[in-house]
């Protein structure tokens, strides 16, 4: 969606190929009809990204495995290769796909063939399917694909926000395809190489439905390594029909309808590519518009003219076609004026009632904006940015489908179960959050026999407010409960999944639905545990809080540098050897001022920095990494070293050896980045280690942080 992403560095896109392209993918994948009579489709994608550029990777003799989560189950399964935007071929050596087992496992390894063979050579511009193996894979299951490339790889055909980590053997690593375990996957990235597709049959699957759209149905804002998009949510909710279909992700960063660019082609450009060839592809949701109207230049007539030449297109080829609302934007940048809002307003009017050129419509300005002011998201939905949705927006987006008017799952669950709010807030040792279900009959006729029930993480408790059972719900129904929910008292502190399950006679048949929500348990001041200690030296009282290895520090401090050594600290004393390291990680900081620091401390004596021997590496709220230290002795930080971006959690570690310190952080505890050496020349003999955190407040006078820790350690 972001307008920095339309260009991607060192990507260049072949109007010829893209054209080669695209009349293969007609003749390789003919979508089927939609008439009322056709059978269902041999194939139906089961999962799909659009690929959109291509990058030379430097390597050799490597292998990937790439983790897709499908829509649709099937007893049989296929991949699409393809070798677009890019001029020269590409050879796969070997491939294999498997069920799932975590990370880059696989649970059983089946080898891959192209045309009864097992290596293919991708001509540029061209497109490879593999032939059919027989791989048992329930709706919405993992699959890994494994590729081998042998002898040099001269570029990578890619989908780049991939959202899902994707592994790689090192350069050099060889053939890995058949591995079960994931050992030799040691280096990963987030983008999806070669492959476009993938393909199941033998199953209760009528089709598939497209989702083409933006960096929104592509997922951007939405959690990483969780399948939180909204078609992944539109996925989830068609496998509970008894006849379910396929949901094919389509959507790019930054597309638009009225016009593209080199590595990121236009809604109507890639039509045929991306959607009409897809294998059993019926329906298909055109959720597009907010780029060309914020800052691509365009007009609301000139997007709907767009919109027009999509359905006519879609239509000609017998597909439905459901048209979504522009979302509001209002707050992201400086984009938003009064004049494109009603450009979006006149858009959304027409996806409303677009005399025919939608088959439907699905309002998901509706199901995000804030109704106390209609061009803003709501708070509950806005991922921060103020254009993309959070989760749970997501899930909103995904609520708002009409799968009826899909036409192509048939006896679908009516009722519908979801909770409030959205990522409640318990505290460790509180009295309890109240949580709220509420059971919606979405349907034609009325549900009976309606129950709920939460789960919870081991431990917790919920006590319902009224009773969980509902005797009937008629069409449009609710059915509301609050329930206390308290955490167990060595709940951690960090994020807990809480879910809630409804049953219900529909038709005469037991239905059921799901839901959940992340909560978050937060600490309360408690004090921490022998061995460890506190010291402060701020003019705000310090809090502690310990729970197993989890630290909390609550600090003010006007500043911790050579003028100020205002802080808060948890410390083992007598913990940091001569030659040895301190680490730790911090989880997160709260508190307004963007200077705060938290991180890790060593000290001769840590409640006396005079004694000598100095030394602090933390990571600010805003203004990245800083390392600390005192030249002379005297317990005053008087040497700097450091920068950067902000990012949490951080690992921090400080490395002794003498009077030499050297500090290094890591984004993933595993890639260690040198901050800088120091000399320290008053350290001597073993010393105090410990956290540390300050609010630096001299401008925000009376503020305090919160500093969260979930390890500490210290060795020789």
């Amino acid at each position: 969606m972001s307008r920095r992403l339309e260009h991607l560095r060192g990507h260049r896109r072949f109007a010829a190929l893209a054209t080669a392209l695209v009349a293969t993918l007609a003749a390789l994948l003919p979508a089927a009809p939609a008439a009322a009579d056709t059978k269902q489709p041999q194939w139906a994608g089961t999962w799909a990204t659009a690929q959109h550029a291509s990058y030379d990777p430097g390597t050799s003799e490597v292998t990937v495995r790439i983790p897709v989560r499908v829509s649709a189950g099937g007893s049989s399964v296929r991949i699409r290769l393809t070798n677009a935007f890019t001029t020269e071929p590409v050879t796969i050596g070997h491939a294999t796909v498997g069920r799932g087992a975590g990370g880059s496992a696989v649970a059983k390894p089946y080898e891959l063939r192209f045309g009864g063979k097992d290596e293919v050579r991708i001509a540029a511009g061209e497109q490879a399917v593999s032939d059919a193996v027989r791989i048992p894979v329930p709706a919405r299951g993992d699959l890994v694909v494994s590729l081998y490339f042998p002898g040099r790889l001269t570029h990578i055909s890619q989908h780049w926000m991939g959202l899902q980590t994707v592994y790689w053997t090192p350069d050099g690593g060889g053939d890995h395809a058949s591995d079960a375990d994931g050992d030799a996957f040691t280096r990963t990235d987030s983008a999806f190489p070669f492959l476009t597709g993938v393909d199941v049959q033998g199953a209760n699957a009528a089709g598939s439905v497209v989702a083409l759209g933006d960096s929104i149905t592509d997922g951007a804002a939405s959690t990483s390594n969780a399948n939180r998009r909204w078609p992944d949510y539109l996925a989830g909710r068609l496998s509970a029909c008894s006849t379910t279909a396929g949901v094919l992700n389509e959507g790019i960063s930054g597309n638009r309808i009225t016009a593209g660019v080199d590595g990121n082609p236009s809604a109507m450009d890639r039509l045929e590519r991306d959607v009409l060839s897809q294998p059993g592809a019926r329906t298909v949701i055109l959720f597009e518009g907010v780029n060309d109207l914020s800052w691509g230049g365009a007009t609301g007539d000139q997007v709907i003219d767009g919109m027009k030449e999509i359905g006519r297109r879609v239509h000609a080829r017998g597909l439905r076609l459901i048209g979504a609302t522009v979302v509001p934007y209002r707050g992201w940048g400086d984009w938003w004026t009064e004049a494109k809002e009603a450009d979006r307003q006149k858009v959304n009017t027409f996806v409303r009632d677009s005399g025919g050129a939608f088959d439907g419509y699905a309002d998901f300005d509706e199901a995000v904006r804030d109704p106390d002011d209609p061009t803003r998201y709501g708070a509950a939905f806005d991922s921060g940015d103020h254009l993309h949705p959070n989760d749970t927006g997501m899930k909103a987006f995904a609520d708002a489908v009409d799968l009826a008017g899909l036409r192509v799952a048939r006896d679908c669950p009516s009722a519908r179960v979801r909770l409030t709010p959205y990522r409640p807030t318990l505290q460790a040792g509180g009295d309890g959050t109240e949580i709220t279900s509420t059971v919606t009959n979405t349907g034609t006729g009325t549900v009976t026999q309606v129950s709920t029930r939460l789960d919870l993480p081991d431990g917790w408790s919920a006590e319902p407010a009224g009773s969980t059972r509902t005797r009937s719900l008629s069409p449009g129904d609710s059915a509301t409960l609050t329930w206390t929910v308290t955490p167990a008292a060595d709940a951690a502190w960090g994020t807990h999944e809480i879910g809630v399950r409804t049953s219900f006679l529909q038709d005469g048949r037991t239905r059921r639905d799901s839901d959940s929500v992340d909560a978050t348990v937060t600490p309360a001041p408690s004090g921490v545990r022998a061995p460890y200690l506190t010291t402060a030296t701020t003019t705000e009282e310090a809090r502690y809080a310990q729970n197993g290895d989890q630290f909390a520090i609550w600090a003010g401090g006007q500043d911790l540098s050579g003028w100020k050594d205002e802080k808060a600290a948890v410390y083992l004393a007598d913990a940091a050897p001569p030659s040895g390291t301190v680490s730790a990680r911090i989880v997160g900081q709260t508190g307004r001022g963007p200077s705060a620091k938290a991180g890790i401390a060593v000290a001769n004596d840590l409640t006396a920095p005079a004694a000598g021997g100095y030394a602090v590496l933390t990571m600010s709220a805003q203004f990245g990494l800083e390392f600390l230290t005192d030249s002379d002795g005297d317990g005053k930080l008087d040497t700097w070293a450091g920068g950067g971006s902000s990012y949490h959690p951080a690992w921090l570690k400080l490395v002794r050896d003498g009077t030499a310190y050297t500090a290094y952080a890591s984004s993933d505890g595993a890639a260690w980045q040198q901050v800088a050496t120091a000399t320290v020349p008053s350290a001597s003999g073993t010393g105090d280690a410990g956290m540390v955190a300050s609010a630096v407040n001299l401008n925000y006078p009376g503020q305090t942080t919160t500093a969260l820790f979930d390890s500490f350690s210290t060795h020789e």
